[in-house]
């Protein structure tokens, strides 16, 4: 571990940049492991400047400070099955954009979903779920009826949907932010993570461009 630490990003592209730098480090085996030491420990006690608000699926793989190698203080996570999206999920969200002033909103989805997984079956096979388990699926599954709708039949064709699908939710439902994003103060971008690689592959943005070559690589084929 080091006391390496960075200037917080400022902008919704610094903070973008930063969080994908941070995952290259992690692919490529050199994290550098910033802002974990006991002196960021003490400056961040009485108060937090994250510049980016991750919402992302409670899957244990998906640790967000771990692979976009970041530390104390630089990320607000919020985490839910399948990155599901309720009431206390848009109030966290707002409170870290418009109170603690963070200018990047992620949302992070991943392969292997479980929740996509048990919503596909449970659209597929007329499966009623039991629990609270149910109100997970329940708000999945717009996702999946629409990539079924436009002829999806592939893993990634399914996380990339919901994927958008969540990114506008949250500016379909959340006045604030969505203020904030046409304002320009700050950007809403769709991220999906592969399990084996440990790689983050941009998705979809809102109030940012995504960089060249990400943004290549999400183009759809002509």
């Amino acid at each position: 571990m080091t006391d390496d630490t960075t200037d917080t990003p400022a902008t919704p592209r610094e903070a973008l940049d930063q969080l994908l730098a941070g995952n290259r480090r992690f692919t490529g085996g050199t994290p550098r492991h910033p802002n974990q030491d006991a002196g960021r420990r003490a400056d961040t006690a009485y108060a937090q400047h994250p510049f980016a608000v991750l919402l992302g699926c409670s899957d244990s793989r998906l640790a967000a400070e771990i692979i976009f190698d970041q530390g104390l203080g630089d990320l607000f996570v919020v985490r839910t099955a399948g990155h599901a999206v309720g009431p206390e999920v848009l109030g966290s969200i707002e409170y870290g954009t418009k109170v603690l002033g963070s200018p990047l909103v992620v949302v992070l989805g991943h392969d292997a979903c479980g929740a996509i997984a048990a919503t596909r079956g449970a659209v597929e096979n007329g499966t009623i779920a039991r629990g609270y388990v149910r109100d997970v699926i329940e708000r999945v599954t717009p996702s999946v009826l629409a990539a079924q709708a436009a002829g999806v039949s592939e893993n990634d064709g399914f996380i990339d949907t919901h994927v958008r699908h969540t990114v506008d939710l949250l500016l379909d439902r959340s006045r604030e932010l969505a203020d904030q994003v046409a304002s320009g103060r700050t950007a809403v971008v769709g991220l999906s993570y592969r399990l084996a690689e440990g790689s983050v592959r941009p998705v979809v943005a809102r109030g940012v461009d995504l960089p060249a070559a990400a943004a290549r690589a999400t183009a759809p084929a002509s």
